[in-house]
């Protein structure tokens, strides 16, 4: 098992494992696959400052994890928005955690304080469309939730629940020392 960054040639797997959450769960909250080109310009434009890393077993793609800027703006430089897909027949494995630990060491040597996700959540029961799955997962690897935004969203003909996760990684001082971008 290897986690190494991810290269263009990586999109049409990374889009495949993708693709399933957008049209079968509200884990993702697009409602189509991105086309390729889309997708490929979206890989391209976190990874001209962040790490896109990958997951692979004997050659098989098995799932990817990347960081992007949280907000947009210059004074947030020091936080990031994590993202996380594996293939869906690949879960349950300790394969998020490993991911996410690579994915977190190379923010904090970039000088990353901050890591955020956003993750649906069902407000009442889970569904066959949505779990706690993902806040339970990343809860566990030390996020606290720090936000909720009930109902805001729509997918399947139902109204699900947003919550913000936060983790910190870095100490916060006074003599604050710009981020460095991602040397792949």
């Amino acid at each position: 098992m290897t986690v190494r960054d991810a290269v263009l040639s990586d999109a049409e797997g990374i889009l495949e494992i993708y693709a399933y959450y957008t049209e079968n769960t509200v884990i993702s909250w697009e409602t189509e696959p991105p086309s390729p080109e889309e997708f490929t310009g979206r890989m391209e434009k976190i990874m001209a400052r962040y790490p896109y890393l990958v997951l692979e077993e004997d050659g098989v793609l098995l799932g990817y994890a990347y960081a992007g800027p949280f907000v947009g703006r210059a004074a947030y430089d020091w936080s990031c928005e994590l993202t996380i897909y594996l293939r869906h027949d690949a879960v349950k494995r300790g394969l998020g955690r490993l991911l996410y630990s690579e994915l977190e060491r190379r923010l904090k040597d970039m000088g990353i304080l901050n890591l955020y996700a956003c993750i649906g959540v069902p407000e009442g029961e889970e569904d066959e469309y949505l779990t706690n799955n993902s806040a339970d997962f990343h809860a566990h690897l030390g996020f606290t939730e720090v936000g909720r935004f009930r109902n805001c969203g729509s997918k399947f003909g139902r109204w699900y629940t947003m919550i913000w996760m936060e983790k910190i990684i870095g100490e916060h001082t006074e003599n604050i020392e710009p981020v460095r971008s991602y040397k792949h």
